[in-house]
């Protein structure tokens, strides 16, 4: 795999080159020195979660009340797994399960307070350590970080767009 911080040698154009799969390979590496910057902020939290158990909650979050089978489907879980996890979330006092007002037989999953304030900590932390790295970053190469998110993000939701600028 390729290595941002090597000497750009390995890639198959070479330095400077414009191809996708070099460039993805690239993308790649950032994405898990990313993912490792995540985690490592999450873990300095004042209550650490794993990885799966900060994705329910933050689920919960964007969409509160859900039940525990649209939980488990938005994670990709079985309902076992789902049932468990939220457990040990329950059992923290980051959710709380509540009976639906209208159907019975329903249960909604709920973030409580300290919940959500364990998200925003999260969030901080996060944030903070990203800073850090954009501030070690020149003002140009965070700019076109920037323009190359917003590109790339566009693109994703809308994967048959054409790109901006001239044809290769």
């Amino acid at each position: 795999m390729t290595r941002l911080s090597g000497s750009g040698d390995d890639r198959p154009g070479g330095p400077g080159d414009d191809d996708p799969l070099s460039l993805a390979l690239e993308i790649a590496d950032a994405a898990d020195g990313l993912a490792t910057l995540w985690s490592v902020a999450a873990q300095g939290a004042s209550l650490r979660l794993s990885p799966h158990q900060l994705r329910a909650l933050r689920i919960l979050e964007s969409q509160p009340g859900l039940n525990l089978t649209a939980l488990a489907m938005g994670m990709e879980i079985g309902p076992p797994t789902a049932s468990r996890l939220c457990d040990r979330l329950e059992a923290a006092g980051l959710l709380e399960r509540l009976l639906h007002p209208h159907k019975r037989r329903e249960v909604r999953l709920v973030l409580t307070g300290h919940g959500r304030n364990v998200l925003s900590e999260v969030a901080a932390r996060r944030a903070q350590a990203l800073a850090a790295i954009l501030a070690a970053m020149a003002p140009g190469e965070r700019d076109a970080l920037s323009r190359g998110m917003r590109a790339f993000l566009a693109a994703q939701a809308d994967p048959g767009r054409v790109p901006d600028g001239p044809e290769p």
